[in-house]
């Protein structure tokens, strides 16, 4: 049979099963564009928030208005009591509320610098994200109005504007973003999780044309298809997966580029990285099946190693917060390392001959697999007592 029996052989199983193409092509395709379009925002804005305020004073409803104008909150609601305001935060209609208490502006008014008015912010911490954001924006926004009232409150002393300013804030500290300035949420959060999501497939469809062989003990005319070299047979098994699947990945990133997310440059870098974790991934998803001899057990394993890998990848939970085992299983996962490569390359101006010594490793790390898995399945060919096992 010629070299290309296991190439025709494996488009036609993907063919003949449309779940298995679906899984490779339009589905991954489809899930990729739903990430795109979840942050297409960019940021969150207008995020709903109450006040209870038992001031009722003009500085109160002065502290209203800018709160209400500030682009990340909304003031869904007002509150009298604070049963209703407990009630909202906990059904989720609001994610903060903030309470102003009675007298704050009489105690403004009358003075007293060693203690000032105190407003109480409570907000939903298990939004860590709306809770950050919401209270960024209301620390600056009762900042600009305390920072006014005090400068008022100088001037009315007989200082100038000028030094009134300059009095209140003798030092001060210019914060620049080095990294994402725009904090644009579909720039680094969608761009790291559309590997994140191939990955996780090219595990699983390494794992399952793998292991489907093992299953339907059709190991013999898989390895006739290619002459019965092992190594041929995995390379014209898994590679329709990993032309698929680099396709999906080309399509979403020209998406990427044109929405002016991806610098013209980085594209043929990124793709090239992102072909190698697939190659890496659909290898390891095949020695897992013929490792165990196992289909079930193959698509457990890939179950397990990437369906958290994102959450250990860094970008979740920084990795030097991590303990030890935790650090450990994060760096030994390639998902970790192209990451922290792609986030290197798109926000912080690496170069792409940096990523050299990691397209290495993941190129020595795909050989090593395909080598051990075609040792098994030379294996797996002389013992067919492992075959038909599920």
């Amino acid at each position: 049979m010629n070299r290309a029996g296991t190439w025709q052989r494996e488009w036609a199983r993907l063919r003949a099963s449309p779940f298995d193409l679906a899984l490779l092509s339009w589905l991954p395709l489809l899930m990729g564009l739903l990430l795109v379009w979840v942050f297409a925002a960019g940021q969150p804005t207008r995020l709903p928030m109450g006040v209870l305020d038992a001031d009722h004073s003009a500085l109160s409803r002065q502290l209203l208005r800018m709160l209400d104008a500030a682009p990340g909150l909304r003031l869904a609601a007002q509150y009298s009591d604070e049963a209703e305001m407990q009630r909202d935060l906990r059904a989720g209609h609001v994610y903060a509320a903030l309470v102003i208490p009675a007298g704050m502006a009489a105690h403004i008014k009358r003075g007293h610098p060693s203690h000032p008015a105190q407003l109480a912010l409570l907000h939903n911490a298990q939004f860590s994200t709306h809770s950050g954001l919401i209270q960024k924006d209301v620390r600056s926004m009762v900042g600009t109005l305390s920072v006014g009232i005090e400068i008022a409150s100088r001037e009315k002393r007989g200082q100038s504007p000028q030094a009134a300013k300059a009095g209140f804030e003798p030092m001060r500290a210019s914060l620049q973003a080095a990294y994402n300035p725009a904090l644009n949420y579909q720039q680094f959060l969608a761009a790291a999780l559309l590997p994140a999501l191939l990955h996780m497939l090219a595990m699983v469809a390494g794992a399952w044309s793998t292991g489907t062989e093992l299953r339907d003990a059709t190991v013999p005319q898989w390895l006739a298809s290619s002459t019965q070299r092992p190594l041929r047979a995995l390379l014209l098994k898994l590679a329709p997966a990993w032309l698929l699947l680099n396709a999906v990945n080309l399509l979403l990133w020209l998406l990427m580029r044109q929405l002016g997310l991806l610098p013209e440059a980085s594209l043929l870098v990124l793709l090239g990285l992102h072909g190698l974790l697939l190659a890496v991934y659909l290898a390891l998803g095949a020695f897992a099946a013929l490792a165990g001899s196992s289909l079930r057990m193959a698509l457990s394993a890939a179950g397990f190693i990437t369906a958290p890998a994102f959450a250990y990848s860094g970008l979740a939970y920084p990795l030097m917060a991590m303990p030890p085992g935790a650090r450990l299983w994060a760096e030994s996962l390639p998902l970790t390392w192209v990451l922290e490569a792609q986030v290197g390359l798109l926000q912080q101006g690496r170069a792409a001959a940096e990523l050299v010594p990691l397209s290495g490793w993941l190129s020595l790390a795909c050989a090593l697999l395909l080598l051990a898995s075609a040792a098994l399945l030379k294996r797996a060919a002389l013992t067919p007592a492992c075959w038909g096992r599920r």
